[in-house]
């Protein structure tokens, strides 16, 4: 027997905006645009094993980096779909290596930076993958928005989330106001309230990095994961190592369960020197998700990720996320 539907996203964020009467509806809007978005790239992500879209595309991003042809689907999708919805004054995506400018006639109050497709190298062999957004208020005062609209710090933020796709797609997302997810249930396509207020644990149970990486850490760093990975029983250590290489993967899991995740700075790569997530579309999001769950995110010299003032669009930074105890440690032994 099917048990009873619960509270769809979409009567939660109107029950939201209702408890906050100085909020507009407009963050709900945009909202409620991205989750369309959301579904459709849901739906074609189930039919990858049936469409043409695994594997690359034949082109490159502006990481230099090859874009995978669900890469492209995803930005296309969402760009598409935002691009009118008269919410937004202009957008950013990791794909594009300018600003995205809305249609002129439908700008609107909020900033959109985003991941279309956060671990699409996966998908060949199902792993978990997502879609991450950050939404900002704009600074400029009307028409399009421009660069300095988009390049604001986390701490800023006025939502942020993600959508995993995996054995089910999940909505999770933050206005500031504590962390909730929903989940897709395909036989009527609407999102289900499934995890209420989620808070991370304090302490964490999984450590989630490569470890392949090591020699080419910082000494101070190596130090650190070196202690983490020493027996503790009073902090339950040495903790189970899990790592997807998915990012919104291994931080969905750390969210739930509690984990510290961490890809520091990469010495071999020049590219990856000031480390290799983007702070718009990565770091930042998550960072704002974690502490509103309760949890921490940093760099890998003690700086808060939400702290960061960007100053450009595709800015990577080192990042140290999760329990927040754990996160306390690193600060202090990396910050001293």
């Amino acid at each position: 027997m099917r048990r009873p539907l619960g509270v769809t996203v979409h009567r939660h964020i109107v029950d939201s905006q209702r408890l906050h009467p100085e909020a507009t509806g407009d963050l709900s809007g945009l909202l409620n645009e991205l989750i369309v978005a959301g579904k459709t790239i849901s739906a074609e992500v189930n039919m990858a094993g049936l469409a043409d879209i695994l594997g690359m595309s034949g082109k490159t991003n502006i990481q230099g980096e090859e874009v995978q042809k669900l890469d492209e689907f995803a930005n296309r999708t969402i760009v598409r779909r935002m691009a009118r919805s008269g919410y937004l004054c202009v957008m950013t995506s990791e794909e594009e290596d300018t600003v995205i400018p809305v249609e002129e006639g439908y700008e609107g109050k909020y900033t959109l930076a985003f991941d279309p497709m956060d671990g699409s190298s996966n998908i060949d062999v199902n792993v978990s993958i997502g879609t991450i957004f950050a939404v900002h208020r704009r600074r400029s005062a009307t028409g399009q928005g421009d660069l300095a609209d988009l390049l604001q710090p986390g701490r800023d933020q006025v939502a942020a989330g993600y959508i995993l796709y995996g054995s089910s797609t999940m909505l999770v997302f933050t206005t500031g106001h504590g962390v909730h997810g929903f989940t897709l249930d395909p036989s009527v396509g609407e999102f289900y309230l499934s995890h209420a207020d989620i808070r991370t644990p304090e302490r964490a149970r999984y450590l989630s990095l490569n470890t392949g990486n090591r020699p080419y850490w910082q000494p101070r760093v190596r130090d650190f994961f070196d202690m983490v990975n020493e027996p503790d029983a009073d902090k339950g250590r040495p903790y189970s190592s899990r790592y997807i290489g998915s990012l919104v993967a291994d931080f969905h899991r750390n969210l739930i369960t509690g984990g510290l995740f961490a890809y520091p700075r990469d010495s071999r790569d020049a590219g990856k020197s000031h480390g290799k997530l983007r702070l718009l579309y990565e770091a930042a999001p998550l960072a704002m998700l974690i502490e509103q769950a309760g949890g921490r995110a940093i760099t890998d010299d003690g700086r808060n990720i939400l702290d960061i003032e960007p100053e450009d669009l595709h800015q990577r930074v080192p990042l140290i996320i999760g329990s927040k105890l754990d996160v306390d440690e690193a600060e202090e032994f990396l910050g001293s």
